[in-house]
């Protein structure tokens, strides 16, 4: 039988079979977790599989077919290994807030570049607008400008208010990751878009001003203008996953047009003879914060660490 893995829960994988009917659980066997699938969820949602049904009426995950894509994150709980969020998807979309909680321009840029290297267009909206200052709404234009001057798609929407239907046709027709820090709404943010309560929503830490968790696991849902909109865990951020150092600068978008006029082809952009970037970045044409988030990536691939 084969089925698209709608909805994991570490153990267990919810499977919508191909040719109809409800929902199916599902589990792995334990040699299937060490076959060449260096991740701790070698099944993830968006997956299509194919299941073995034994006698005693357990469903087994046999094989799971090529994947056309997939994004992922380093593992929380073991440096060393990696989680894939989610497989075979047309867009990434992150929920960002200037403020309550703040969203850090180093983890926008690590999930853009996450993004840019599995070839996966990605989307910023800018949520909670109806509850910013006049600072932070000057701060939000700023953002705004200049991730669209790099040629990203974003929106500015409160969940909560208004907006909305301006990025209901985002989502229509399309199989869309939707990620983002804790607290940023994105369970609002679901339920809006899928005009029915599918996850609970919780306040704000009072004391952090920083969201708590509402999802422990990935699940994709059906949208009544078809396509399937996939929530997951709040993401503390993203790291440099199975990326060689040269290949960073590929990432962002103009480091690389940039780079290209470096006189040495491995130029790390570092103020070497001869590099492009740096000058760029002095003139102000390239952003400061983008360096910088550049710089954070390329720290992950020389010292091994995660930030």
């Amino acid at each position: 039988m084969r089925g698209l893995v709608i909805k994991t829960t570490g153990n267990s994988y919810t499977v919508q079979p191909a040719d109809g009917g409800g929902p199916v659980t599902a589990y792995v066997k334990g040699n299937f977790r060490i076959r060449g699938i260096r991740s701790t969820n070698p099944v993830a949602v968006g997956d299509y599989v194919l299941i073995e049904r034994l006698r005693d009426g357990t469903n087994w995950i046999a094989d799971i077919e090529d994947r056309r894509n997939y994004i992922i994150r380093r593992s929380a709980n073991l440096s060393k290994q990696t989680h894939i969020l989610a497989a075979n998807i047309d867009q990434a979309v992150l929920l960002v807030t200037v403020a309550h909680p703040v969203t850090s321009t180093t983890f926008i840029d690590r999930f853009l570049a996450t993004a840019e290297a599995y070839r996966i267009p990605a989307v910023l909206l800018f949520n909670k607008t109806d509850i910013l200052t006049e600072e932070e709404m000057h701060t939000l234009c700023e953002w705004r400008e200049l991730y669209q001057l790099l040629g990203y798609e974003t929106y500015a929407v409160s969940a909560t208010h208004l907006g909305v239907d301006t990025v209901l046709p985002l989502f229509a027709g399309k199989v869309s990751l939707l990620s983002g820090n804790s607290g940023v709404g994105k369970s609002t943010l679901l339920n809006a878009v899928a005009g029915r309560e599918l996850t609970r929503t919780a306040e704000l830490s009072a004391q952090h001003d920083s969201g708590m968790h509402t999802t422990t696991f990935s699940e994709m849902y059906p949208l009544e203008g078809g396509g399937y909109i996939i929530d997951t865990p709040g993401i503390k951020g993203f790291g440099a996953v199975a990326m060689e150092k040269e290949e960073i600068s590929h990432y962002f978008r103009e480091i690389f047009r940039t780079g290209r006029s470096c006189r040495y082809g491995n130029c790390l952009h570092l103020g070497e003879t001869g590099c492009a970037v740096t000058p760029a970045v002095e003139r102000g044409d390239i952003a400061l914060s983008r360096y910088e988030s550049y710089l954070s990536l390329l720290g992950d691939c020389e010292e091994s660490k995660y930030r």
